[in-house]
């Protein structure tokens, strides 16, 4: 055979090379190539003319594309299609393109085909004209071209994007000869775009029952929403895919898996599917490590991420970033997190993200690296109103109010509208901050920018009447709950319920309470710790029964809503019952611990109490205060200190509260001179200044074990006017001591600062009486007719074998009272023999 048969022409070569510049985007060669052709005089061939027009419309060079196809005599739908593709491409040329198409119609002998429509129906999208694409509908059935798969799917696809469901999606859908399975994945995906999950579901079954064969853009459709609404439907899909081989190990498959499986918390699925993967692109990753971060198991998603790093596999891109800085955020690893900011600034493609910068500043506030947080705010190039939101946040987390004016005021003057984000964060520091009249101001915002009533959901209503409960204006709370008379939810109600029950308006709480027609779990903790923390113990019960004759499930809020009441009864049955409960529904709360380690130590089961504190792996501060607080109220004051000091050597900085209770404990055991070193370590060590509380503290320590001149020295030596808390504990120890000179000298400052404490003036009528001065005992009296005091009844009670017994001084009715005296003359007369040995 002669080699000139077997040699492939010129053209043929020549199209193949533009062919790959197009791919490749080399646009370099592909001009030099140009060049070579107009030299050889091909440039009048059709094939070369396509590939040359196909090259400079894939590379968007517009100018260049027009050139060639204004050189082209002989023009097809191809050359057309490849023009129209180009400026469709670049998606802001959308005009053009509508342009391009009239052109093509009206002034050519042949007419727009199939991929010609499919190019333009999207466009039509685009520039949001609905009219435009029912135009090109029109001239689609004119044509004949409705027949056409292609262009069925282009329509399904359009109306589905203007949300034109059931008039028109559903009906070109129903009248196609022939459906694909793009077809069908079109209507999956517009349906779920348009909020009618259900109907996708239906559709997606049917496709099923049709035998079309799904394809990895179904799975990747219809996945997400089994994460959210139906669990069982999506098991059902990874089973599908496991029996369709090619589509189990398509890597878009197992990432929608992997994706599916983390957002509905079953971790462990995800893990395996995704060690089990041959292939992992940058999607299987950051799917895997937002997975972590989603689920709360953020050193887990740290470790991922550093491990993903390490294998150089490729670059992480902005969706990698924030995850990983949302995770650094939440474990507050400011180290970790700040090397990240260091890979960013090392890559200028990340820089100019602006979410990135936003991440950045949503990090650092939340390590308390306020500096940083706006230092990364004042480096992003173009803010957007989620940069400013972002910022002022920060700020007013901080409690930074004249920064955060500042910046609000920055952000109206370079032309920034507010959104309802900003002006909830204005209400929250507001209220923060006890500042009627910035919460105001805001309201009034809100108003005049159609902002309160322009939004379906109550959002920024509801967080006016809650600022407004806060700073006790329950009044203007109240207008505002009825203006949203149209629009509320149980959030509203709610916001309103906790404003009376923290102002103390029970009965209002209550009258809300009945009046509402639907209640959720927040608003029946609300009613249990309103009775719960204002002694009416039986009505708290009755509500933490009745929410779960409701079917409600009671949370960890409802517990520390109730635990109250079993401290008050000291009811040890009643706790035991509330932490069976914890136990069996796998509460991890650490603040619920500490509340149940309180519990158990004032009700006084000491041995429950440190059990539980023990048996616990991660102990904050709550948990550390809640201890010693119970060895405190137990006289143990040397396991009170071993706690607090191991606190302090595990890093823990300890607050005012736990210094307070460890004083307390000291207090009452007689450690002074341990009492004392821990006072003095609260400016020597932590430079923090002492309170009234721990004043009064030290004064208790030294006077309750005898040393009265050194506490009257220290209370006259304080560098703050001491209060009636710091003299009382003085006074209560001269009683002790039967020091009448200097009983006489506090009970003097007291009576003047607090003229009607009655406890005053009975200690020192005893003070007096112990002396036999009764002269002065008889003064004391006098002036306590004339301030009309009189002395409250004792009262005490205990629970003995789950029935509550109360005891008020002077009261003989107890049943058993007789018994009772009895045993306690026994127990006076062991004591006293023990004694007198």
């Amino acid at each position: 055979m002669n080699e000139s048969h077997n040699k492939t022409p010129d053209y043929q070569i020549l199209a193949a090379n533009f062919k790959s510049c197009a791919a490749n985007s080399n646009i370099k060669l592909g001009k030099c190539l140009h060049s070579s052709v107009i030299k050889l005089g091909l440039h009048s061939c059709l094939l070369i003319s396509k590939a040359l027009l196909n090259m400079y419309a894939k590379c968007k060079l517009l100018d260049d594309s027009h050139l060639v196809f204004d050189q082209i005599t002989h023009r097809d739908a191809v050359t057309w299609n490849i023009m129209l593709s180009g400026f469709a491409g670049t998606r802001v040329h959308d005009s053009e393109v509508m342009k391009l198409f009239k052109v093509m119609n009206f002034g050519e002998n042949f007419k727009a085909n199939s991929v010609t429509v499919a190019i333009v129906l999207p466009v039509c999208v685009r520039l949001k004209g609905l009219k435009l694409g029912k135009s090109v509908h029109s001239y689609v059935v004119k044509t004949g071209l409705d027949s056409q798969t292609l262009v069925g799917n282009a329509l399904v696809s359009m109306y589905l994007k203007f949300g034109c469901v059931s008039s028109d999606a559903y009906k070109v859908f129903d009248e196609m000869c022939e459906r694909d399975v793009v077809t069908w994945n079109a209507m999956v995906a517009g349906l779920l775009e348009n909020g009618l999950v259900f109907e996708a579901f239906n559709m997606f079954k049917q496709m099923i029952k049709e035998g079309i064969e799904v394809n990895y853009a179904t799975i990747a459709n219809i996945l997400p929403v089994c994460a959210s609404v139906e669990f069982q439907f999506g098991k059902e899909i990874h089973c599908y895919a496991i029996r369709r081989e090619e589509l189990f190990f398509d890597v878009s498959v197992m990432n929608s898996l992997v994706s599916f499986y983390s957002k509905t918390g079953q971790m462990k699925e995800a893990e395996s599917l995704f060690k089990r993967m041959s292939f992992k692109d940058l999607v299987s990753w950051n799917s895997m490590i937002a997975g972590y971060t989603s689920n709360g198991e953020w050193l887990k998603g740290l470790e991922l991420f550093q491990e993903f790093n390490s294998l150089n596999l490729t670059k992480p891109d902005s969706i990698t970033i924030l995850t990983v800085l949302s995770t650094c955020a939440n474990l507050q690893n400011l180290q970790a997190g700040k090397q990240i900011h260091s890979y960013i600034i090392h890559h200028p493609i990340l820089c100019d993200v602006t979410s990135v910068g936003n991440s950045l500043i949503n990090f650092y506030s939340k390590c308390g690296d306020l500096v940083s947080a706006f230092q990364s705010f004042s480096s992003i190039r173009k803010k957007d109103l989620i940069s400013w939101n972002s910022i002022l946040d920060a700020l007013a987390e901080g409690g930074h109010t004249k920064d955060f004016i500042q910046q609000l005021h920055l952000m109206l003057k370079e032309g920034v509208k507010p959104d309802s984000i900003t002006i909830i964060t204005v209400i929250q520091l507001g209220a923060d901050s006890f500042q009627t009249r910035m919460i105001k101001e805001a309201h009034g915002f809100s108003l005049k920018s159609c902002l309160l009533l322009g939004n379906r959901e109550p959002t920024l209503g509801n967080a006016l009447i809650d600022a407004y409960a806060r700073c006790g204006k329950m009044e203007y709370a109240s207008k505002m709950f009825e203006s949203l008379s149209g629009n509320r939810n149980v959030v509203t109600c709610n916001s309103l319920i906790s404003g009376y029950v923290n102002s103390g308006f029970h009965a209002e709480a209550e009258s809300l309470f009945k009046n509402m027609t639907e209640r959720d779990l927040t608003t029946w903790n609300l009613m249990v710790r309103a009775y719960a923390e204002n002694g009416y113990f039986d009505k708290a019960i009755d509500f933490f029964i009745d929410l779960q004759n409701h079917e409600m499930k009671p949370d960890s809020l409802t517990i520390m809503g109730i635990l109250p009441v079993a401290n008050q009864m000291a009811s040890v049955q009643m706790v035991n019952q509330c932490y069976g409960y914890t136990v069996r529904s796998c509460f991890h709360d650490v603040h619920l611990k500490g509340a149940f380690l309180d519990a158990y130590s004032k009700c006084g089961n000491i041995k429950s109490a440190c059990k539980l504190f023990e048996s616990t792996q991660y102990k904050d501060l709550v948990m550390y205060t809640s201890m010693v607080g119970g060895y405190a109220i137990h006289g143990m004051g040397e396991e009170a200190l071993r706690i607090y000091y191991k606190m302090v050597e595990n890093g823990g900085r300890p607050d005012h509260v736990i210094i307070t209770t460890i004083l307390s404990a000291c207090s009452h055991t007689g450690l002074v001179h341990e009492g004392l070193k821990i006072f003095n370590s609260l400016n020597e060590v932590y430079r923090m200044k002492p309170t009234m509380e721990q004043y009064a503290c030290v004064v208790d320590l030294l006077a309750r074990n005898g040393r009265i001149n050194d506490a009257y020295s220290f209370i006259t030596s304080m560098p703050v006017e001491p209060s009636a808390n710091v003299w009382g504990p003085l006074l209560g120890a001269c009683k002790n001591y039967h020091e009448v000179e200097m009983g006489s000298v506090v009970a003097d400052r007291l009576l003047k600062m607090e003229a009607n404490n009655m406890g005053n003036y009975v200690v020192m009528s005893n003070i007096y009486a112990a002396k036999d001065k009764w002269e002065e005992v008889l003064e004391i009296r006098r002036l306590m007719k004339m301030e009309n005091l009189k002395k409250m009844a004792g009262c005490s009670w205990i629970e003995v074998d789950g029935r509550e017994n109360v005891f008020i001084a002077g009261d003989t009715s107890h049943p058993f009272r007789i018994s009772i005296v009895n045993v306690l003359c026994n127990l006076d007369k062991q004591v006293k023999d023990r004694f007198q040995l």
